[in-house]
């Protein structure tokens, strides 16, 4: 008799729990890389400003409840996602070091930001002070190192947005804290939904679900409702009528001879092209193509060639602006015979020649001057490529072009809340941003930089012009909207009436004062979660004494 074994197939090994608390450990990080990717993705030149809605919830979700330690971790994870492809363009000629770097010390705020709205996270109506933290946390990047580095506020990504009017009730901090508090808000509605649903499951036969809590409806109204109200309410702030009639502004794009960072190695060409298209365009105002401007603005490093020092390039500027025959703005770089460089803007008068200048007085660290130079040039050589730094001005830019006020912000300016908003103040009617963004060749830094200039034109209420010497150069109304604009590395002039005002928005009356009262806010949630953890800490020690 034979006996037959069929073989039993052995059974598939259980998961082990510590693999499934392993990958566990990735999903947080991994959503907080994703909502800083979602912000990213929020910027221009993409319209996709909503997005930052679902990457602050997608954020609150992954900081709610942490412990700080791990809230920092996580925010700097998020940084990082969100700055590392925002600020690529700073490597677009120097590599990736400083590319690199400038992300991951700008995320070490959002680092900080983390931690702070995990500690808050736990707070009654926590998505308020939660926002008010990231507002605190842009305030402080704005300001340090070096006189800080705002790029990246998220006020800049919602140029197409239905929040922008805020930018008029409160400047860049109320518009970036009503997109913050209502992306947490939404979470926070959800959130309480779920937690309601999971602990009533199943009304009984014929019977209906207890109505979701009042808190829930509560968050709801303060972290949505109240941001959209508000921007709808802002609306009558925008205006782009001319209250002080109107000014035929030219704007000159002459392009640069090649890309990179040695674009003015041939500073006489560059020159040279756009005395060219400022005649080209006298040349078409006097055959009737186009209107006659009242004044024309060139960009910055229009004229590398200190025109104060160069007779050359002295006498192709007036022969051009004679040609045209109106005040124009020259962007130059001046070289005394001691002391720093100065990046300066030139009113240029055809029948007067320079008759003002103003020097730009936030120059870019590590750009037009290198701070810890030997410390520097130990990670990288092309710091000595800036070989005599640029010092700043000290006086507010207001130019009288042709009884029009117009307020100067160089470049890297616009990024800076004080210095758009002290030319208002000091009685521009109209505010122009000279630019140069050769340096960064194709990459989207201008059309980052363009939203910083709508942000601000709703701000003030004022219209915005953009000469930029390679593009993307702009008309800008003062509702926010781009009526005239250059392709990018072509020669061309802008021609258009632009509305002048003199009316101040609440934004520019109040000046820091909205900023001062988040940063407050958010001091407070964090003071009392302070106090909280003291008492918590208190309490085991009065037991253990009885």
């Amino acid at each position: 008799m034979s006996t037959t074994i069929t073989p039993v197939e052995p059974a598939e090994p259980a998961p082990a729990p510590g693999g499934r608390r392993r990958a566990r450990r990735f999903v947080r990080p991994g959503a907080a890389a994703l909502s800083g990717l979602l912000l990213f993705a929020s910027f221009p030149p993409r319209p996709l400003w909503w997005l930052a809605l679902p990457a602050f919830a997608l954020l609150g979700w992954t900081l709610r409840g942490r412990r700080p330690r791990a809230g920092f971790s996580l925010g700097f994870v998020a940084g990082l996602g969100f700055l590392l492809p925002l600020l690529k363009w700073t490597g677009e000629e120097v590599g990736p070091l400083p590319w690199v770097a400038l992300a991951a010390v700008s995320a070490l705020f959002i680092g900080a930001v983390g931690m702070g709205i995990a500690a808050v996270s736990r707070l009654p109506a926590w998505p308020l002070f939660a926002a008010a933290v990231w507002i605190l946390g842009e305030a402080a990047r704005a300001r340090v190192p070096f006189g800080g580095f705002p790029w990246g506020k998220i006020a800049f990504g919602q140029a197409d947005g239905m929040f922008l009017p805020l930018a008029a009730v409160g400047g860049t901090p109320v518009l970036g804290f009503a997109v913050v508090l209502c992306g947490f808000g939404l979470y926070e509605v959800v959130r309480l939904v779920l937690a309601h649903r999971a602990a009533d499951p199943a009304p009984p036969e014929g019977g209906t679900r207890r109505p979701v809590p009042r808190a829930a409806v509560a968050v709801a109204a303060l972290s949505v409702l109240v941001p959209v109200a508000g921007a709808l309410a802002a609306l009558p702030l925008v205006d782009d009528s001319a209250e002080d009639g109107t000014a035929t502004v030219a704007a000159i794009q002459g392009n640069v001879p090649r890309l990179g960072l040695d674009f003015n190695a041939q500073r006489r060409q560059v020159l040279d092209n756009h005395a060219a298209r400022t005649e080209q365009l006298a040349a078409d105002v006097k055959a009737g193509k186009e209107p006659q401007p009242d004044f024309v603005l060139w960009p910055e490093n229009s004229s590398d060639l200190d025109p104060f020092r160069n007779g050359d390039a002295r006498l192709v500027i007036d022969d051009a602006v004679k040609a045209i025959g109106v005040p124009t703005v020259v962007g130059s770089v001046l070289s005394p015979d001691t002391g720093k460089l100065r990046n300066s803007l030139i009113q240029w008068d055809p029948g007067s020649g320079p008759v003002a200048t103003y020097d730009k007085r936030h120059v870019q660290p590590f750009g037009e001057y290198i701070p810890m130079r030997s410390f520097v040039r130990l990670f990288s050589s092309d710091v000595d490529r800036v070989s005599r730094d640029f010092g700043p001005g000290n006086k507010v830019g207001v130019f009288d072009l042709a009884g029009t006020k117009v307020g100067l912000a160089t470049c890297y300016e616009a990024a800076f809340d004080w210095a758009v908003r002290d030319t208002v103040t000091a009685g521009a009617q109209l505010i122009t941003v000279p630019s140069n963004n050769a340096t960064f060749g194709r990459s989207e830094m201008t059309y980052q930089q363009l939203a910083m200039s709508r942000v601000r034109a709703v701000e003030h209420s004022r219209s915005v012009v953009v000469p930029v010497t390679s593009g993307v150069s702009a008309m800008i109304m003062p509702d926010g909207k781009v009526v005239e604009e250059t392709k990018m590395f072509t020669p061309d002039a802008l021609v258009r009436e632009m509305p002048l005002r003199s009316s101040k928005t609440p934004a520019t009356t109040m000046g820091t004062l909205p900023e001062a009262l988040l940063v407050a806010i958010a001091a407070g949630g964090l003071g009392w979660v302070g106090v909280r953890t003291v008492r918590t800490r208190r309490r085991p020690a009065a037991d253990d004494a009885r």
